[in-house]
Parts: structure tokens; sequence; C-alpha cells
């Protein structure tokens, strides 16, 4: 959902440097996946299209933290 930004932070040798990637736009989402020691963010249109995508050696990812946008539908009390 537009809004959801997912943060990485990735060991630079001597220092750390921090990476943001984010859903532009309605009806995108951030999916982030590791395979073969490689980490991959990418924004996603609703019909599955990459718009974009930032690729992270796995062992080199000290820190990734995905932000979700509050959800209006979590927001509602149960039973209503």
């Amino acid at each position: 959902m537009k809004g959801d930004w997912v943060e990485i932070v990735v060991d630079a040798g001597d220092t750390t440097r921090t990476y943001e990637m984010a859903a532009t736009r309605a009806g995108r989402r951030v999916e982030t996946q590791v395979r073969r020691g490689v980490v991959e963010v990418s924004e996603v249109t609703r019909s599955g299209t990459v718009v974009r995508t930032a690729r992270f050696m796995a062992n080199r990812v000290l820190a990734l933290v995905e932000h979700p946008v509050p959800r209006e539908d979590a927001a509602q009390e149960p039973g209503r």
C-alpha cells in the first residue's frame, strides 16, 4: 500500500549505509525476498509488475525493517 516502506542497513566496510524503498503510488506495495545470498526489495504494482528493485548481498545486510502504514481495517474494533 502507498506509504509502506522498508529500511535496509548495510555494512559498507568502515561505516554503515541506510537505504529506503517505499511504495510511492496508490496500489503499489513493497516486497522483500531473500534468495541465494541476496536480499531483494521490490516495489510492485497491483498486477505484479516490478517497478524498481534494490539488491544487497545478504552477508552485508545488518538490519531490514519493514514499516507498514496502519490500515483502517485493523484500527476498527472487532464486532462492529
